[in-house]
């Protein structure tokens, strides 16, 4: 009895000590915060009595804001109301600047993708390409709102923009302003027989414009429509919503993409409603080293689901979604809230998604053939064969040849061909099984 009377008390001596010493380090942090809070002001009000220039309260705060916000991911920022209003643009597919979407990277400005039909675009800007000055100031020691604002401008105005591109040699650019008007998706049917969707971003009603190409193509081609190629390459990204509203577009079922914050309580999954507007047609997705974000939920949905074949090469890796918090008249802060992860539950974050078949950008040419060869139906006296007549009538091609600079679309095209006949083959021995069964 007095044994278990001492272990009640040791127990509690024990429970009463965690209790005071949690108590007393929460204190603790109090205190240091309040101390660290008395520090700013000090710091500020020093700045603003011995710095070499005058300064404002507003200027000072901002860059605090922003300073706390940059340092936890490249992806975090204070947007001070002009930015704001900026993002918000963008999201709708209208703003002014050069059409470019830009990260930092060691203290430099790096491209994350130029955007379709845009002066970046038309300049030649790259993904993977890095800023060094903007006219002739260097951006180290920017943070992102300041390069991107040093970027932005007056319409028809000029800024020059001095470049280093792996492989060469450092060179500027110049190049005018212009007010940005993105048409996000664009489509167009290559080899008379496929669907070709390019989503340069995902902005408002993506999904209604791909329904309505679909449909419209479906209609044109009297059904007989071959495949899809969904091109990525270079899209940065945007709405998430948009991501998931595409990606359900040709999922019957299943996860589309998780978010997972850091508490477990706070994940949220986005599951695909039944119907595939393709009912399983062949779909290829283009991506590349410019594919971000949004881009990376698409193709990571579609190829999980092996609804897709991903072709091209690795994405960039952006696994991480931000939350844009208004702040009223003082604009808003952008803060990274969560992972995504794709239905396999892999998170891209700094890996990216890997193509099922890499292809790097290339130039085919045919090559010459002087050598003599000749057909079996060349030679002298080579015997008929008694179908050419009603095949030479019948004869159909699969689609007219293009002249096609873009190797990776050509290669696109070629597959989606190929897993169409595939498919159709696969259909023809299902029914000859059928029939055999009867």
């Amino acid at each position: 009895m007095l044994k278990k009377f001492l272990l009640l008390i040791a127990m509690f001596s024990l429970f009463s000590f965690n209790a005071e010493a949690a108590e007393k380090k929460k204190k603790e942090q109090t205190h240091n915060t309040y101390e660290m809070l008395n520090l700013f002001g000090e710091v500020m009000e020093r700045t603003k009595a011995g710095y070499v220039e005058d300064v404002n309260d507003q200027e000072l705060i901002e860059q605090a804001l922003n300073g706390m916000l940059s340092s936890l991911d490249p992806h975090s920022s204070y947007l001070d109301a002009q930015s704001y209003k900026y993002m918000s643009e963008q999201t709708k597919g209208k703003f002014g600047g050069l059409g470019i979407e830009v990260t930092m990277d060691n203290g430099l400005v790096k491209v994350v993708s130029p955007i379709d039909d845009t002066p970046a675009a038309r300049a030649g800007f790259k993904a993977g390409d890095y800023i060094t000055h903007i006219d002739g100031e260097t951006v180290i020691g920017l943070n992102l709102n300041e390069a991107v604002s040093k970027m932005r401008g007056k319409v028809g105005t000029k800024v020059k923009l001095s470049v280093r591109r792996e492989g060469e040699k450092p060179f500027d650019v110049v190049i005018k302003r212009q007010e940005i008007k993105i048409q996000s998706v664009k489509t167009d049917i290559k080899s008379d027989d496929i669907l070709y969707i390019r989503i340069s971003s995902f902005t408002e009603e993506n999904d209604k414009a791909i329904v309505k190409a679909f449909n419209e193509t479906q209609k044109k081609l009297k059904n007989k429509l071959s495949g899809i190629i969904i091109d990525v390459r270079n899209n940065p990204g945007g709405l998430l919503d948009q991501a998931v509203a595409v990606s359900d577009l040709f999922l019957d079922k299943g996860e589309i993409v998780s978010t997972r914050s850091r508490d477990e309580k706070d994940t949220v999954k986005f599951s695909a409603e039944a119907g595939d507007i393709s009912n399983g047609l062949p779909i290829v997705v283009l991506i590349n080293e410019g594919s971000a974000s949004a881009s990376e939920i698409v193709a990571g949905a579609l190829q999980d689901h092996h609804r897709a074949i991903i072709l091209g090469q690795k994405s960039f890796g952006k696994g991480s979604v931000q939350t844009v918090i208004p702040l009223g008249d003082f604009g808003a802060m952008r803060i990274t809230t969560a992972r995504y992860y794709t239905p396999s539950g892999r998170s891209i974050q700094a890996k990216g998604i890997e193509p099922d078949i890499e292809v790097i950008p290339a130039q085919v040419k045919p090559l010459e053939n002087y050598a003599l060869t000749l057909k079996e139906s060349e030679l002298s006296g080579a015997l008929k064969n008694e179908e050419d007549d009603k095949q030479n009538k019948d004869k159909t091609t699969n689609g007219k040849a293009e002249n096609i600079d873009d190797y990776q679309l050509s290669r696109a095209i070629d597959l989606v061909h190929a897993l169409n006949i595939y498919r159709a083959n696969l259909s023809g021995n299902d029914q000859t099984e059928k029939q055999g069964q009867q």
